[in-house]
């Protein structure tokens, strides 16, 4: 369980995230929702103990979140970004294998465990052998979902993964990403600005903006019980309102 008490962060005086609380329980997949500057990057890295909060706590298990060592964090969380950062000088493969090579785990597991991740993410072990920049959009979030979960961690974090992919490679990574978090049984919490992606993907949904935090529910709630005007008006953009979900 994560647990978000009372966060606010600002950047050069500029409020970011609002004093906000939320529970995520463990095996959810969250959606943080948001136009671009809603603050749901700034929240998913605090969680991420990436960037500390000005207030509050952030806690895994009831651990606070800044009290883990880098080594256990990077352990108990990946971290995915919309570009992969994966190394441009190691091929697919190390990229994937080199979390578990630095914390010298045995050698014969890790591969093990990579052939069934890649499996799970329909990457042909052959394409492991190219580096990143012969590799598709696509493929390319392949590795790095497959380097993020090479750890087996607890958590699982997403900033806008498939934004820059084409439709068709995005709707196929969609239902591959929401069937691998299910089998796994991960917490998951990831940033998205695409209302149809959240509903696909969420268990749960927290809608943001301008570092407000306007409601979390589940779609279904978020669509037919908005708290808010700016849920409406965030929903009509992308959904045509006249769609009977």
């Amino acid at each position: 369980m994560i647990e978000i008490q009372g966060v606010a962060k600002s950047f050069d005086h500029i409020e970011v995230i609002k004093k906000f609380s939320l529970i995520i329980q463990r095996g959810e997949i969250h959606i943080l929702l948001g136009a671009s500057g809603s603050g749901k990057t700034t929240l998913l890295r605090m969680i991420g103990g990436v960037t500390a909060p000005d207030e509050g706590h952030i806690y895994l298990q009831g651990r606070n979140i800044l009290s883990l060592d880098q080594r256990e964090r990077t352990t108990r969380m990946a971290y995915i970004t919309q570009e992969g950062g994966l190394f441009p000088h190691l091929n697919s493969q190390d990229n994937i294998l080199l979390p578990a090579r630095v914390r010298k785990w045995d050698e014969r597991k890790i591969l093990k465990k990579m052939n069934q991740l890649a499996q799970m993410v329909d990457m042909e072990l052959a394409m492991l052998e190219k580096y990143p920049h012969e590799l598709s959009g696509g493929q390319r979030q392949r590795v790095a979902l497959m380097r993020g979960l090479i750890l087996d961690p607890e958590i699982v974090l997403l900033d806008e993964p498939l934004s820059a992919l084409d439709p068709i490679v995005r709707a196929s990574l969609q239902k591959e990403l929401h069937t691998i978090f299910k089998k796994l049984d991960k917490t998951v919490i990831m940033v998205t600005h695409d209302i149809q992606e959240a509903a696909f993907l969420g268990d749960r949904i927290t809608l943001l903006n301008e570092g407000r935090v306007v409601q979390t529910s589940n779609f279904k709630e978020l669509y037919h019980e908005p708290k808010d005007p700016f849920v409406h008006e965030f929903l009509r953009a992308q959904i045509p309102m006249d769609i009977h979900l």
